[in-house]
């Protein structure tokens, strides 16, 4: 009885396999003509502004980091924090107050949303701009004539930074509200019902269960929200403000007469700044992205090459 022969076995074994397939990838060559089409169309746009007198490039550059424009993009960014965080505190309040089970919350909540978003936001700071001549003076006490404990004298206030953060803040948070309503809405039914099971109150609830589950989806809409905060705070000439970085731009340009380049000056930082918080965005919505796609990145990869490894070290 002979053995068998391995090298007939391993011949056999290869013939048998299939063959490795050849993948062709689908040529799409429309989209190469788009992309040289647009490429074409970009050069020739550069290269007609860069050749255009009229943009005036040298009063371009020597504004760019004027002291007045740089003062006016940090004066930008306070307002544009600030007024976000009034936004956000009292969007999340709006909310919850709009999913209450008490009617009169229900219904504050939902006129202040239906003011607030009904109207413009510049004549809201327009009204905001004529508050001291509206309430030239507020005082605390007992209404109807009774004593008054503290009284300010609003026409003496000289403060268009307060009133145009309170307005965009105001503003803002009726947007808010509805982004919060829907992430908290986003959350399963079941998740409610188990906080009650366990004994925890309707706002327990809220805060601690349903809000920080929320949050994947608020977080997106609320980064939005903060650019377009942003390029908002150009509209508080109506208070007037004019510290800002659009307004310092104005400024320069009614007393230069180039009003181009000032503009241009200011597009260009408020698309730096726009810049740093998208890149912001991106990584706070990757954080609380996590665990809900099934695509691992970069981080878990190497994190299970390091362990399989290990664990192939260990046998």
């Amino acid at each position: 009885m002979s053995s068998p022969d391995p090298d007939n076995t391993h011949a056999a074994g290869a013939v048998t396999e299939p063959a490795p397939i050849k993948a062709v990838p689908l040529r799409r060559p429309g989209r190469w003509v788009a992309a040289i089409v647009i490429a074409i169309l970009l050069a020739l746009f550069i290269y007609g502004a860069a050749t255009n007198d009229g943009y005036q490039w040298s009063t371009y550059r020597d504004y760019l980091f004027d002291v007045r424009i740089t003062e006016g993009a940090l004066v930008t960014l306070e307002l544009t924090v600030l007024a976000m965080v009034i936004g956000v505190v009292l969007g999340v309040t709006l909310a919850v107050m709009r999913l209450s089970p008490n009617p009169v919350l229900r219904s504050v909540s939902w006129g202040y949303l239906w003011i607030f978003r009904g109207t413009p936001v510049y004549v809201q700071l327009l009204f905001w701009g004529l508050f001291p001549s509206l309430y030239k003076v507020i005082e605390l006490g007992i209404p109807f004539g009774g004593p008054h404990f503290t009284h300010w004298n609003v026409q003496q206030w000289q403060a268009p930074f307060l009133f145009a953060m309170i307005g965009l803040g105001l503003n803002e948070s009726a947007y808010m509200a509805e982004i919060v309503r829907a992430g908290i809405n986003s959350v399963d039914e079941g998740q409610r019902e188990a906080s009650y099971a366990l004994g925890m109150s309707w706002s327990r609830t809220m805060w601690r269960t349903v809000l920080p589950q929320a949050m994947r989806v608020i977080i997106p809409p609320t980064g939005n929200e903060l650019i377009s905060m942003l390029k908002t705070t150009s509209l508080v000439t109506a208070i007037p403000l004019t510290t800002d970085l659009y307004g310092r731009a104005h400024d320069i340009s009614s007393v230069n007469f180039k009003p181009v380049p000032l503009l241009l000056v200011a597009a260009t930082w408020y698309l730096a700044i726009t810049s740093v918080l998208m890149i912001g965005q991106y990584y706070l919505e990757r954080y609380y992205s996590r665990g809900v796609t099934r695509r691992l990145t970069a981080r878990q990869l190497r994190a299970m090459a390091e362990t399989t490894t290990l664990g192939e070290v260990a046998k």
